[in-house]
């Protein structure tokens, strides 16, 4: 096996095979570790500032890198960053929310969104061809999220193997650059949308959140209650409004 980045070819039969590369993360704040997750390589200090404030422990401005010992698959978290008062995190490539004891647990507390824009049916539903998935292509096993404009620019595009590290990417490279909340954006997922995607746009203020797949019944539950505009099934050009269709012209 011969690693590339962020894919592994592997020789079988006399003929390349390129899969995912997914490997460990362990994030830390304060020099004490409070989250492992299986993520694919790349982008370490988006993922760890966009899933710690995806759980509500960012205040403020943040930075991440490397740990005094330079452990290998570690990064550290300064800055405007609390650590969790009772709990650690593991979390795997298909879970967001695993290593968390109990539905309350689960939620994070999300303010009521504002109004946003008023986007064309059409525009959303062509949103997932304006993903640039380069990872996608070549191993068939990751995911990805966009950021978009109103207008349907596209201005960040992250991929990995799980689902929700892919949008804690985009958001944590919001927040690096001081550009949260995400009022007026549009963000699009490559895959289902779950709860966790859900809360996650909603923490970092995104009015609309577009999918290739179906949503979950919680996360349509959770849209209906914090006003975000949830479409699934974008293809071609076709879209399911399930949420928030005041938004939606």
């Amino acid at each position: 096996m011969r690693v590339h980045g962020t894919h592994a070819v592997v020789d079988r039969d006399g003929s390349p095979d390129a899969v995912a590369v997914e490997e460990p993360l362990e994030i830390r704040v304060g020099s004490e570790p409070v989250a492992v997750t299986m993520r694919t390589p790349g982008q370490d200090e988006e993922l760890a500032v966009g899933f710690l404030y995806g759980e509500g422990l960012v205040d403020g401005p943040a930075e991440a890198g490397p740990p005094a010992d330079l452990a290998a698959n570690t990064i550290e978290v300064r800055g405007a960053v609390r650590a969790p008062a009772a709990r650690r995190f593991y979390t795997t490539s298909s879970c967001g929310v695993c290593g968390k004891g109990a539905l309350d647990e689960v939620r994070v507390h999300v303010a009521p969104l504002g109004d946003g824009p008023i986007v064309a049916r059409a525009l959303l539903a062509a949103l997932p061809g304006g993903l640039r998935q380069p990872g996608f292509e070549r191993t068939g096993g990751m995911h990805a999220t966009g950021l978009f404009t109103d207008a349907g620019e596209l201005l960040c595009v992250r991929e990995d193997v799980g689902r929700h590290n892919a949008m804690d990417k985009v958001v944590g490279r919001a927040l690096l650059d001081g550009a949260l909340p995400l009022a007026g954006r549009l963000l699009c997922v490559s895959g289902r949308l779950s709860f966790e995607l859900v809360q996650k746009a909603a923490v970092a203020g995104a009015p609309v959140l577009v999918g290739v797949g179906a949503p979950t019944s919680l996360a349509f539950a959770l849209a209906e209650e914090v006003g975000l505009t949830l479409a699934g099934f974008a293809r071609g050009d076709r879209v399911n409004v399930y949420a928030g269709a005041q938004r939606v012209a």
